[in-house]
């Protein structure tokens, strides 16, 4: 039965959209069937920066250290920019144009400047080695990157030397001196830009799946700035159903997200980057997470809102120091990219009355748009991800054959709305593999829906692990666990983690004769791989690893016999 919030939600949203009203939808025609989507919504990406940087333009944006920008100025810098990527540095339309660095405005600047001069918006994971960096370069054929000090020298030392003109950058300058390089050309502010469409490509964003090799999954304009405003409906849903209760006076204080995760993923790429341009939100910048450094922040710059992994509210709640900091100005407790363990979420409510934790679904593919389960209705079903991000989201649990399974039952969870991605990049394969012929994109997670349409998760179809939000391999990991000489057998899989969700595990066999230890192994995938993917563990059996009758490994009975030794350490 619909909790009474539920009806609240559905009657609010149908309020926001219905025709006449700021957020009223339209329909758009893809895959033979009619999608909705929000009808005011900008069709590029570049004209929602100029509308909303004009509408909030003396308003603060980007706190990073000493550093403060409003839009105002973040607009200016990024139109300049996008003046001398045209004119000086040969940016077309189209062409793929690699950000690779940490969290710094230069990095929201170079995103800004990239679209709006007609290029598509490469996010490069900044935690990749040099080889991985160099892979997802080729893979999506770059002509130009940007990157920090710390990534140019991942490349060097890899020996990149490709067609793309690598850029290397002072992120930690102020931003006019960090972009200074660049400029000083014929390209400015009154450098014609390029006519853009919804159709155009936007973004591509680097995915990992069961194959081991990272995709470059890729956005048009139209897909990227509709998952925005989903999130924006969401947000105005809240703040109508919170005025409405008295918790939000007719002044309230301006919106501020602590930037915790990096940019390149989507859930700060979308969410909490593009989004914050609609609100007039601050983001406050954290380079990397420290969870003192993190409180500190909150309570300097007034944070109103947190959005990170689990794990991150998880370590908030439970410091020793917690006490220490006035952290009275949060509003929400947002978490997503893997599962917060359900004793977790009542003790929050508990402790943080006025900021309520929250749960997202969404993936790379979806713009990061799914489902969402907030507030009485987390505590009430604290294992589900939610209810569908309606009206633009419509999730179906269907079977192998793209059938939709009885309510209750279990299949493949998958997610359709204009906020999908349009394929990977020189992988029709894999992109007709996702996607079924009525445009529901395949997620690999396996679930059902309740009598009250509420997501639960229950496992995985792809061999991947989500560490704390970071999607991982399986056959990425055991590749590189072969390329050590002493290696003969090699199975990975996921083992439960309090603070991350999952963390990757590996048991081998080894050639006869040879020898290695767990350490000397970890720093082998470590040397080889972007340090997330190293094996917490790694099993040596003197046997060779049991196999299957199809001669596979049997990868099922090895998980369940080395969770069980990890959980019983």
């Amino acid at each position: 039965m619909p909790s009474a919030l539920d009806i609240r939600i559905r009657e609010t949203t149908a309020a926001l959209t219905a025709p006449g009203q700021m957020m009223a939808t339209t329909t758009i025609n893809q895959y033979g069937v009619d999608l909705p989507m929000i009808a005011a919504a900008p069709p590029s990406l570049s004209g929602y920066f100029a509308y909303f940087c004009m509408q909030h333009a003396a308003t603060e944006f980007i706190i990073s250290g000493e550093e403060r920008l409003t839009f105002g100025q973040t607009y200016a810098a990024a139109r300049k920019l996008a003046g001398a990527l045209v004119a000086d540095h040969g940016v077309k339309k189209g062409d793929r144009v690699g950000i690779a660095m940490r969290n710094a405005p230069s990095w929201i600047v170079l995103y800004m400047a990239t679209l709006m001069a007609g290029g598509v918006a490469t996010l490069l994971n900044g935690w990749w080695q040099g080889s991985e960096l160099a892979a997802g370069i080729e893979d999506v054929e770059c002509s130009l990157v940007f990157v920090d000090g710390p990534r140019a020298k991942r490349l060097a030392d890899h020996g990149y030397a490709g067609p793309a003109k690598i850029v290397t950058l002072d992120i930690a300058k102020p931003l006019n001196e960090a972009l200074a390089p660049l400029m000083g050309g014929s390209g400015d502010e009154n450098t014609l830009m390029p006519d853009i469409t919804g159709d155009d490509i936007a973004t591509i964003l680097f995915t990992s799946g069961s194959t081991g090799k990272s995709k470059g999954a890729f956005h048009t304009h139209r897909s990227v700035v509709q998952g925005s405003f989903s999130y924006i409906l969401q947000a105005l849903m809240l703040l109508t159903i919170a005025t409405q209760d008295g918790l939000v006076g007719p002044n309230p204080p301006q919106p501020t997200l602590l930037l915790s995760v990096p940019l390149f993923h989507v859930t700060g790429e979308v969410p909490m980057m593009l989004v914050s341009f609609a609100l007039g939100r601050r983001i406050v910048m954290m380079p990397k997470w420290d969870v003192v450094h993190a409180m500190e922040l909150i309570e300097k710059e007034k944070v109103t809102s947190f959005t990170g992994v689990p794990l991150m509210s998880f370590e908030i709640m439970t410091h020793p120091d917690r006490k220490k900091y006035d952290l009275s100005t949060l509003q929400s407790l947002a978490g997503g990219g893997a599962p917060r363990p359900v004793e977790h979420v009542k003790r929050l409510m508990d402790e943080f009355p006025t900021s309520p934790p929250a749960i997202g679904y969404g993936l790379t593919e979806t713009n990061g748009v799914g489902a969402g389960n907030i507030m009485s209705n987390y505590l009430a079903k604290p294992n589900s991800t939610g209810l569908a991000s309606k009206p633009l989201v419509e999730i179906a649990i269907l079977d192998d054959d793209g059938n939709p399974m009885p309510q209750g039952q279990r299949g493949e969870i998958c997610i359709r709305s204009v906020a999908n991605f349009s394929g990977y990049w020189n992988n029709p394969e894999a992109s007709a593999a996702c996607m079924t012929s009525d445009g529901f994109f395949r997620t690999g997670d396996l679930g059902y829906l309740d009598e009250d349409d509420y997501i639960f998760i229950v496992d995985r179809k792809k061999d991947i692990i989500i560490r704390g939000g970071e999607n991982i391999s399986c056959q990425e990991v055991e590749a590189a666990l072969y390329e050590h000489p002493a290696v003969a057998e090699a199975c990975v899989f996921g083992l439960p983690d309090e603070r991350l969700g999952e963390v990757p595990g590996a048991v081998v066999h080894l050639h006869p004769g040879m020898n290695t230890d767990n350490e000397e192994l970890r720093a082998h995938v470590r040397d080889k791989l972007a340090a997330f993917n190293t094996p917490e563990k790694v099993w040596i059996e003197a046997d060779p690893l049991p196999r299957l009758g199809t001669e596979k490994l049997d990868k099922v009975g090895l998980r369940k016999k080395y969770q069980a030794e990890w959980a019983a350490r």
